[in-house]
């Protein structure tokens, strides 16, 4: 039988002594829709289901600059391993209760980054010309793909930074604080553990969303003013080793 999925939890279930991955995810915005699961569940790698809060699961669009990612605990790369980024996402629970994200593309500027999560982690990237400009505490990100297409695909959102979140809601935990990442690896389905500290949030006002990532994703466009629009300034993430669906990490 299935086991219930694990709590949401705002801190990591687990440290990640290991790294795989080492990066810091900078300047956050985190843009999410209501969906029915249905709608979404064929989208899902095998082994997984939409994760739901109320009976209600998302759809998230995130853009943020990706900084110094780093190899196999090597220091993070400062030009190459440094560039503005945006995913559209799933929520998934797998039969093990393992809470996670699924990504439906992965916008990025840099070509190596995009070959590399392409071929050798088989991910969904996107090569695209992207830009992240700050005035005073409103934040501007714009996208548009170059390779492998839909080509002119993307789109420009702003918003407005807010207070700090003293106490995040349910929802804004069950949306951000994912430690994990459902996706296909060389064939095989398999669960790749993250760590970070506790986002630090802000409140946030959508002034601008002109975006079809989404639709180009393989999902309805958004119907009407996201349920949740979140700023956070960022943490530092290490990535595990991939595990199988039962759970047993790879050598």
């Amino acid at each position: 039988m299935p086991t219930p999925p694990l709590p949401v939890s705002p801190d990591p279930p687990g440290a990640v002594t290991r790294p795989l991955l080492t990066q810091s995810w900078l300047d956050l915005t985190f843009l999410h829709w209501a969906a029915d699961p249905a709608d979404v569940a064929g989208l899902l790698p095998p082994g997984t289901v939409p994760d739901t809060l109320d009976g209600v699961t998302y759809v998230g669009l995130v853009a943020f600059r990706m900084h110094r990612v780093g190899w196999l605990g090597l220091p993070g790369v400062p030009w190459l391993g440094t560039f503005p980024e945006t995913n559209v996402r799933l929520y998934s629970v797998d039969a093990h209760g393992r809470r996670g994200v699924v990504f439906l593309s992965l916008d990025a500027s840099r070509l190596i980054p995009v070959v590399v999560g392409r071929l050798g982690f088989r991910m969904p990237y996107v090569w695209s010309r992207m830009d992240i400009r700050h005035d005073g505490d409103t934040v501007t990100y714009t996208a548009s793909r170059r390779w492998p297409g839909p080509r002119g695909a993307g789109g420009r959102i702003t918003v407005r930074r807010g207070g700090r979140i003293e106490e995040p809601t349910g929802l804004e935990h069950f949306l951000t604080a994912r430690w994990g990442l459902h996706g296909a690896f060389f064939g095989r389905s398999v669960y790749l553990p993250n760590a970070h500290p506790r986002w630090p949030l802000h409140r946030a006002e959508l002034v601008e969303c002109e975006d079809d990532l989404i639709t180009a994703a393989g999902l309805p466009g958004p119907a009407g003013e996201p349920v949740s629009v979140l700023y956070s300034p960022g943490v530092p993430a290490r990535f595990g080793r991939p595990a199988r669906p039962a759970g047993i990490t790879t050598p």
